[in-house]
């Protein structure tokens, strides 16, 4: 098969355009990355390597009674035998998970043929299925079983050892492996499964920079027993890393607290915007300081944000941020 590039839509490069300089006031509000160490435990997140075996629900929970919080949650459940990337939000963190439902996933697996088949018919048939593709969700599955469109941006085969074939696939958010690897096998006529699967993406989380259960505890211990925050710091991370493949909004400390109770984004707060935003496109309305505030809905494109003066330029979906991190200076109307 052609060598292509493992690419997904979050990786999509973007500028940050400046409509008007403005600066921040630094009683107000912090840096993420200048959070505490009790800060991130009560608002951030951990990139978490899932081993084979617990469900999805099993591991968020010994992640919290690990690190003796309240409240964790998951982004992307991973069957119980499937392993890799498992996004874990820790407290308030949880609020951003949604943004995690329509960003793409990779994934590298073993798909075992049930009867021999040449290498060449087998690297045609997986160039067939990159583009759209219809599913029926599996029998397992928690949705109702109805016929769906997704697409599939890379199918690349690894290696091809006897009727186990390695492949790498980057795909839309809902695209069953299992019932890929089924109907790649009925192309084929040869019959095929999902032998083995491991998560390597979601947006712009990655493998390379996952922790396992053992490295959540051990930071967590270094950090409470010897005061030591340097592993603990690598570990978690906070909430605005769970918004990097999402267009970005940025705003006025003027506006913060409004849009904390709800209002909707008018132009007048916004300082900068990313390139290529689209109406409904969701976007991450920041601080100046990098906080997240909302997630919001673009009602136009950059350039009319840019451009224009007046106007409600997105409305909300979930805030992000307490209310009162920044001083209320706006009135009910």
């Amino acid at each position: 098969m052609t060598e292509r590039t493992h690419r997904l839509p979050s990786d999509k490069e973007r500028k940050r355009l400046i409509k008007v300089h403005v600066a921040t006031n630094p009683h107000y509000g912090k840096k993420p990355e200048e959070r505490t160490i009790p800060e991130l435990l009560s608002n951030g997140m951990i990139n978490l390597d899932k081993p084979s075996g617990p469900t999805s629900h099993q591991v968020v929970a010994w992640v919290r009674d690990a690190l003796e919080i309240e409240k964790t949650g998951h982004g992307g459940t991973l069957d119980p035998h499937v392993t890799g990337i498992l996004p874990v939000a820790l407290g308030n963190a949880s609020r951003a998970l949604q943004v995690l439902l329509t960003a793409g996933k990779e994934y590298v697996g073993v798909m075992h043929l049930h009867k021999p088949v040449e290498k060449e018919r087998i690297h045609e048939a997986c160039l067939r299925f990159v583009g759209d593709v219809y599913q029926v969700p599996p029998l397992r599955s928690a949705v109702k079983r109805v016929r769906r469109k997704r697409q599939i941006y890379y199918l690349d085969i690894i290696e091809i050892k006897d009727r186990d074939v390695l492949f790498r696939v980057g795909c839309e958010a809902g695209t069953y492996i299992r019932t890929l690897c089924v109907d790649i096998g009925r192309t084929l006529k040869t019959g095929a499964h999902m032998a083995d699967l491991r998560r390597t993406r979601i947006g712009r989380l990655n493998e390379k920079d996952s922790m396992t259960l053992q490295d959540v505890r051990d930071a967590y211990i270094f950090w409470k027993e010897d005061k030591d925050e340097s592993e603990i710091r690598t570990t978690i991370f906070p909430m605005e890393n769970l918004l990097t493949h999402i267009p970005k909004i940025v705003i006025r400390d003027s506006a913060v607290d409004a849009l904390c109770h709800g209002a909707s984004l008018a132009l007048p707060g916004v300082v900068e915007a990313d390139t290529d935003i689209k109406k409904d496109d969701m976007v991450a309305v920041l601080t100046l300081k990098g906080e997240g505030v909302v997630l919001a809905r673009a009602t136009m494109p950059t350039e009319h944000i840019l451009e224009k003066d007046t106007g409600i330029c997105a409305t909300l979906e979930r805030v992000l941020m307490n209310k009162g991190t920044y001083p209320s200076i706006w009135k009910k109307s």
